[in-house]
C-alpha cells in the first residue's frame, strides 16, 4: 500500500471512529460543509473544500470535537486538515427548535497534509495547522440546522462554507 494509501486507511478509521461513539454519552451533533477557500500566495489560491465533524456538547454552551476538510485546487494541488475544535455557542442550547439563531466562535488545532505534483514528481509536505473564526447556525427542524461560517487558519488561508447538522442524541 502507498504512503498516501495508508493516509486514506488512517483517516477513514478516524472518521468512522467518531461516527460509531454516537449517542446521549458521545457525539451528539454531525456537519457537513462545503466551501471555499483562497490559501496566501502573490495571487490567492482558490479551493473548493468538503468536511465534516463531529461535536460533543460539554457544556450548553461549549463543544468540542474533531473535524476532517479536504481542500482541491488548482490542477494537482490537494489539502487535507485534521484538527480538533472548540466551539463556543454565544447563545446557549439547551432545546433547538425552527427558528433559533446560534451564532459561535470557534478554533482548531492539528495536522495539515499538502500534496502536489510538479511534472514527473509528487511533493507531500506535513505540519501544524490552526484555525479561527466564527459563524452562526439556524436550526430548521428540531434536529437539523443549517448555517454559514468563516475562518482564517495555518498554512495561511481564508475559508467561508456551507454547513448542514443533524443532532443525533440528547
Amino acid at each position: 500500500m502507498t504512503r498516501i494509501g495508508r493516509w486514506w486507511v488512517v483517516l477513514g478509521l478516524f472518521t468512522a471512529g467518531c461516527l460509531v461513539m454516537t449517542g446521549n454519552a458521545f457525539a451528539q451533533t454531525v456537519e457537513a460543509t462545503a466551501g471555499y477557500a483562497a490559501f496566501v500566495d502573490d495571487a490567492p489560491i482558490g479551493h473548493g473544500l468538503v468536511g465534516g465533524l463531529a461535536r460533543w456538547q460539554v457544556t450548553p454552551r461549549l463543544s468540542i470535537g474533531p473535524e476532517v476538510t479536504y481542500m482541491k485546487g488548482p490542477r494537482s494541488d490537494r489539502d487535507l486538515f485534521v484538527t480538533g475544535n472548540v466551539i463556543w455557542d454565544l447563545v446557549p442550547i439547551q432545546t433547538p427548535r425552527p427558528g433559533r439563531v446560534v451564532p459561535y466562535v470557534l478554533g482548531g488545532a492539528g495536522f495539515f497534509r499538502h500534496f502536489d505534483r510538479f511534472g514527473p514528481l509528487s511533493f507531500a509536505s506535513n505540519e501544524g495547522t490552526f484555525t479561527a473564526g466564527g459563524g452562526v447556525r439556524v436550526w430548521v427542524m428540531p434536529r437539523v440546522y443549517v448555517g454559514g461560517e468563516a475562518r482564517v487558519g495555518w498554512e495561511l488561508h481564508t475559508r467561508v462554507g456551507g454547513t448542514v447538522g443533524v443532532r443525533l442524541g440528547g
